[in-house]
């Protein structure tokens, strides 16, 4: 009997155990939460996904960029730009004053515009860098609009400059937010060197007028725009009664002559001819022919040399030093 009352007891035990034990066994263990979480890491990884493509910045910082903005894209990708440009401000600061001798020659041409403009950097090493030619991109981009929005009756040709301070102060246009500088403290927060916009030329002109260009050691920007990136760039303005189909291939000769001989002035034809050392344009050695001068070698072409711009990458670095 005592046999029987133990065996009972076991079995009632027994029982009380394999109740809660075959309710939960009764429970798929995984029906629960999974299906939502498993939605929302997916979908969490396709927003990271995308604003790493939007912006270009770190996986890290897309990721903190969506969890301070609780998933927002837009918010995000804002908050981003605001991060970085904080960041950018902070490091152009420490950065500020360390030589900036290196860096490219940008030339931009539309329609009757044109723009040569020239940014600075510390190494030739960052000069080849793809975000520091598309800040010189910005730059040209932001002086050309900033032509085509003058207001003018152009009867003759019309030619400004813009220094370092007046070109910061540009838009950065019309799919960038800000201004020029702006641009330029974003591209020293990710390079890690100061940079400098250094200075702008534009040329507008009417009909009966043309425009040569030249960029030495030019390499095309992978961009859209037909910007052309070098050390050296000139334009040349000439007066044209007629459009001659080699206007483009004496325009480039022209400019090759600036950037080569960097005369000082245009001259006149009726000028005597000078030697090595003459600095008006039309007197010089033709680079491409010293036998005879620039002008002789214009002269029958049917066009005439009225103006000239040239930019020298890091020209006048030395004098600034010495003084």
């Amino acid at each position: 009997s005592n046999w029987a009352r133990g065996r009972a007891s076991w079995g009632s035990w027994l029982r009380c155990r394999a109740g809660p034990l075959q309710l939960q066994s009764s429970q798929p263990r995984h029906t629960f939460h999974t299906g939502p979480r498993l939605a929302s890491s997916a979908s969490s990884k396709e927003l990271l996904l995308k604003l790493r493509r939007k912006t270009g910045y770190s996986f890290v910082n897309c990721k903190k960029a969506l969890e301070a903005c609780s998933g927002d894209l837009k918010q995000a990708e804002s908050w981003l730009h605001k991060q970085a440009q904080k960041e950018g401000w902070s490091r152009a600061a420490k950065l500020h004053g360390r030589k900036t001798k290196e860096g490219l020659i940008g030339l931009l041409q539309e329609g009757n515009t044109t723009v040569l403009v020239e940014v600075n950097c510390e190494t030739d090493f960052v000069s080849r860098n793809i975000k520091f030619q598309q800040l010189v991109q910005q730059v040209a981009l932001g002086t050309l609009l900033h032509c085509q929005n003058l207001k003018d009756q152009l009867s003759t040709y019309s030619k400004g400059f813009l220094n370092s301070s007046e070109l910061s102060e540009l838009p950065a246009g019309p799919e960038t937010e800000g201004s020029l500088k702006d641009q330029l403290a974003l591209a020293i927060g990710k390079l890690g060197e100061n940079m400098t916009l250094k200075r702008a030329a534009w040329v507008k002109v009417p009909a009966g007028f043309y425009v040569g260009s030249y960029v030495h050691g030019a390499m095309h920007s992978p961009s859209p725009h037909n910007l052309v990136l070098g050390k050296y760039g000139a334009l040349v303005i000439c007066e044209t009664s007629e459009r001659r189909a080699n206007l483009e291939d004496l325009g480039r000769r022209l400019g090759q002559h600036v950037v080569g001989m960097a005369p000082l002035s245009v001259g006149s034809l009726d000028d005597e001819p000078g030697g090595e050392a003459e600095t008006k344009m039309l007197s010089q050695p033709y680079l491409l022919d010293p036998s005879i001068t620039l002008g002789q070698y214009v002269q029958p072409q049917g066009v005439s040399v009225v103006d000239f711009v040239r930019f020298e990458c890091g020209e006048g670095e030395e004098a600034a030093e010495a003084e």
